[in-house]
């Protein structure tokens, strides 16, 4: 139904304000079937200064991040993730996942000035909380983008200003938020907007519903798993990603991230379908559909 991210510095409050809008939001939809669920780097147990201790930590815990929000969407649920969100760049990456999902969407940034946060580190560390190293910390406040509202992916943007008046649940952009990713969508309604998906990310329509099916679930199997092994091989080399024991092996040699891979797979079952078209129906069962997608993977990987 939504994908909400949270933005600001490191240190800001982003947590606490992800706590209370889910809270709000379970509280708003108790009656209905919604579901609400924070994804954090706590969802995988990761240490937040391992995670941004380099480059590439850094892209690995977005990679994660990225494809646990991808697998996670769906029109019942409203995902909300956690984290810094500091790249520009990273955040249009999550805005062409609400679209592809066709799904609404919006950033809550938590406005809060650096000596401050500053302070509230050092708070934590006396403390013996979660806290930043100090070169890290400074790292990520120097790198920090600013979301903008005029920017299709920084928009609608709720705006908190923690320092200065706290947060609640009645906060007054919580309470925004809340309505924009609750109200009742009509042919009337003009202050929300549900991301529409292109022709690029739309799949193809298949007169074979079953086809249709296993294609899709079969590739996004095959999706999963060189993200998994990539994620677990930590930004190393990978010597190839098995699927199963009687497909072919997935020969990668370099890092392949999930929007090049989602763009494969987009293409990959556009080019099906057209086939389908003037030739024998796209594969109905699921080790058929891995095993040609497999083949076109490798052809493509090979020319990069």
């Amino acid at each position: 139904m939504a994908l909400v991210v949270i933005c600001g510095l490191p240190c800001s409050g982003k947590s606490k304000a992800a706590l209370f809008l889910a809270e709000a939001l379970k509280f708003q939809e108790s009656e209905s079937k919604l579901q609400v669920r924070i994804i954090d780097e706590g969802c995988f147990h990761l240490d937040r200064n391992q995670s941004y201790a380099n480059m590439p930590s850094e892209k690995n815990l977005r990679g994660v991040l990225r494809s646990e929000v991808d697998r996670s969407l769906s029109r019942d649920s409203i995902i909300i993730v956690d984290s810094l969100n500091s790249i520009k760049g990273y955040r249009y990456e999550l805005w062409c996942l609400a679209r592809a999902a066709g799904i609404r969407y919006c950033v809550v940034y938590s406005d809060v000035e650096e000596t401050i946060c500053r302070k509230w580190n050092e708070d934590r560390r006396e403390k013996g909380e979660a806290n930043y190293d100090d070169s890290i910390f400074e790292d990520l406040i120097r790198r920090f983008e600013k979301p903008d509202r005029r920017n299709r992916w920084d928009s609608p943007l709720f705006e908190l200003w923690p320092h200065k008046e706290g947060i609640e649940k009645s906060s007054p952009a919580i309470v925004d938020a809340v309505s924009y990713l609750t109200k009742k969508v009509d042919s009337k309604t003009r202050d929300v907007k549900i991301l529409q998906p292109t022709i690029a990310t739309q799949s193809t329509r298949f007169s074979d519903a079953n086809s249709l099916f296993e294609l899709d679930k079969a590739t996004q199997e095959v999706t999963n798993a060189i993200v998994e092994a990539q994620s677990h091989a930590l930004g190393g080399p990978l010597n190839g990603v098995s699927v199963g024991k009687d497909l072919p092996t997935i020969n990668i040699s370099r890092a392949v991230g999930l929007p090049e891979l989602r763009r494969m797979r987009r293409t990959f079952i556009k080019l099906t379908g057209q086939t389908s078209l003037s030739g024998p129906p796209p594969p109905s069962d699921s080790e058929s559909a891995k095993r040609m997608f497999i083949d076109y993977l490798n052809r493509e990987l090979r020319t990069y």
